[in-house]
Formats: structure tokens, sequence, C-alpha cells
């Protein structure tokens, strides 16, 4: 069995310094990508001054707008409350969504970070697979903590014979710098596994940096992407980055 999964900063639904509203372009663009599984950070959940502000606004959530096309599952987590609404995580799914949790992994008042938790059913009675997106810090010491906290949730909440996905923004700008989910859980990011180096995805118009990742347990990764270019170009300040793997019944970290 092949999955596909995309994560994609949607910076709030606008383009490279907030040019244009740019989320029915986004979500053509996550549509017609053909994943099963979508991984999304700054979604806003509301937002009253932009509803009155921009054209076309939707009058849904950023993320039931997303499936209006597809039909797909979906979760919401906030991270950030404020006045005129709140924005967050969010997980879309091919498949359904037993159960979703958000859990706060905020280190300070200033950066308001969470991660999002779904367990989702899986075809042909194979074991659930538990999706976390997430969206760390900016500051090094933060994601330290942050990353222990997530080994630690998903230590707690994960049995170790079934598959797991951790996709996001991790903030993380050092593409040889290792985490938590690999020394600890031995995940596998999708673009070190298949290609030896962290895929860069930021700025999104010309990537530098290895802010977004997939990293998985229980999966062989057969494709690794960045998705920048067409109709891809310039819809958030993240460019997407959109992985392919074949289910593995018997996973090499149980080997």
């Amino acid at each position: 069995m092949k999955l596909s999964f995309l994560t994609i900063n949607t910076h709030k639904g606008f383009s490279t310094f907030n040019k244009r509203f740019a989320l029915p372009e986004l979500r053509e663009c996550v549509h017609s990508s053909g994943a099963d599984i979508i991984f999304m950070q700054e979604v806003v959940g509301q937002n009253l001054r932009h509803a009155e502000k921009y054209f076309g606004w939707p009058v849904k959530p950023h993320h039931e707008y997303m499936t209006e096309l597809s039909g797909f599952s979906h979760a919401y987590g906030k991270n950030a409350v404020y006045t005129a609404g709140h924005h967050g995580n969010a997980i879309l799914s091919r498949f359904n969504i037993l159960h979703s949790e958000k859990v706060d992994i905020s280190t300070n008042r200033v950066e308001h970070r969470g991660l999002l938790y779904a367990r989702i059913e899986l075809p042909e009675g194979k074991p659930p697979l538990h999706c976390v997106c997430v969206h760390l810090g900016l500051l090094g010491r933060s994601r330290r903590k942050q990353f222990a906290r997530i080994r630690e949730y998903i230590q707690k909440t994960v049995p170790d014979t079934e598959p797991v996905i951790v996709a996001g923004d991790f903030n993380e700008w050092r593409r040889g710098k290792q985490n938590e989910l690999e020394t600890r859980l031995l995940m596998k990011d999708a673009g070190l596994q298949l290609y030896g180096r962290k895929l860069r995805t930021f700025p999104g118009v010309l990537p530098v940096f290895p802010l977004d990742r997939i990293y998985l347990r229980g999966f062989k990764v057969v494709k690794a992407q960045v998705l920048n270019k067409g109709p891809w170009r310039d819809i958030s300040d993240h460019a997407a980055f959109l992985a392919e793997a074949e289910y593995d019944w018997a996973p090499s970290f149980l080997r």
C-alpha cells in the first residue's frame, strides 16, 4: 500500500510578504497533488478583520474550505487566539479520522505553539496511522523542549508496533542537526532517507532552509519532492513538501 503525505505552512492564506490572498490557489494545488494526508500550519480558523477586508475570504474556517473539493476528513487545533479570531494546525485525510486532539507545547508567552494529533483509519484492516502535525518555535532552546515533548507524547500515545508520521514546520534551519524524533524514536526524514539530505523549503520562491519536514516510522519512502514551481510558486512563504511512501508491514525499526 502506497500513501502520499503533504505538508505546507499556509501563511494564513497569503503569498510571500502578504502580497495577495492566495488560499483559492493553494486549495487547487493541494487538491491536484493527490496527497492522501495533508498537514497544514498557520491555518486560520477565524479572522473577522480579514473577512471584511479581502474579497473571496471564505465563510468557513480555512481547513474546512480546503476540503470542499475533496470531501476529506479534517481536524483542527488552535494555537494562537486573538481578538479577531484564531489560527493553528490542521490535518486533512482521505481516510476517516478516528480521534484527534491538540496539545499545547508553547515554551514562552510570545510564541503560541501546538501539536495536533490524529489517529486515522486505514483500509484493508491495517493498524491505524498516527499523525502529528507540528509548528515549532523560532528559538533553538524552545525547539529542544518541544522535540522532547513531541517524543514523550508519541511514546505515551502510539504503540511501538504501529506506524506514525510527524510533519510540519519545524523552524529548524540546520540540515545536519539531529533531533529526538531521529535519535530516540528512530524516525526517518523523508528527504534524508531518499537523497541523503533534508530538502530545503524556505523561503518558498527560492528555498534555502529545510524548515518543513516529514518524518516517518513504518514506511519506506519512494518519493520526496519540494513543490514551488508552476502553480505552486508563491502561494505561501513556504514551499510545500510532498512525500510518497510504501506501507511496511514489517517496519525496519522493529527488525
